[in-house]
């Protein structure tokens, strides 16, 4: 019986290696960085922003609704809670507000960074008054946190306004 060729183990390694980077270039170069903030953008904006529309009858009246919900049926569950919102009026108000403004914001790519605050402080009431959301809390957390990290991107009214 004739002895198998025996390759070095650097030969496998290296193979493995150019495999990998090979891989992480197509990667890159679908997942532009541009283009994934404009993903989280968006991504991020919409969810709010329909929840704004549902908020609205007509340019600034708030429907009964969305008055009723922060009356009513929206806690705050923190310790020793749960506890009704303050001035629910202003509250929803201002929560249909923000959900109107800032994913437009976002969308335009303008305070971008700004936008994605005000959206993770949101996203942080959100959760003390719908507990049981987490899951999609955290992402949103995440997308708001990724685009106040690294901004909006290069296709932007932030990156064409700013002077770098």
């Amino acid at each position: 019986m004739a002895p198998r060729p025996q390759f070095a183990v650097g030969t496998w390694r290296r193979r493995i290696i150019n495999l990998v980077e090979r891989a992480n270039a197509i990667i890159r170069a679908v997942a532009q960085p541009s283009v994934t903030q404009i993903f989280l953008r968006v991504g991020l904006a919409i969810p709010f922003w329909r929840s704004g529309v549902n908020k609205w009858d007509g340019f600034l009246q708030l429907n009964d609704t969305a008055v009723f919900l922060f009356s009513s049926e929206f806690k705050l569950h923190l310790p020793g809670g749960p506890y009704a919102f303050p001035a629910p009026a202003a509250m929803a108000f201002a929560s249909g507000s923000a959900e109107i403004l800032l994913p437009i914001l976002l969308v335009l790519g303008l305070a971008t960074r700004l936008a994605a605050f005000g959206l993770l402080i949101m996203t942080i009431v959100i959760q003390f008054t719908v507990p049981d959301g987490w899951p999609i809390h955290v992402t949103w957390a995440a997308m708001a946190l990724g685009l106040m990290a690294w901004g909006p991107g290069r296709v932007s009214l932030d990156h064409w306004l700013v002077p770098r």
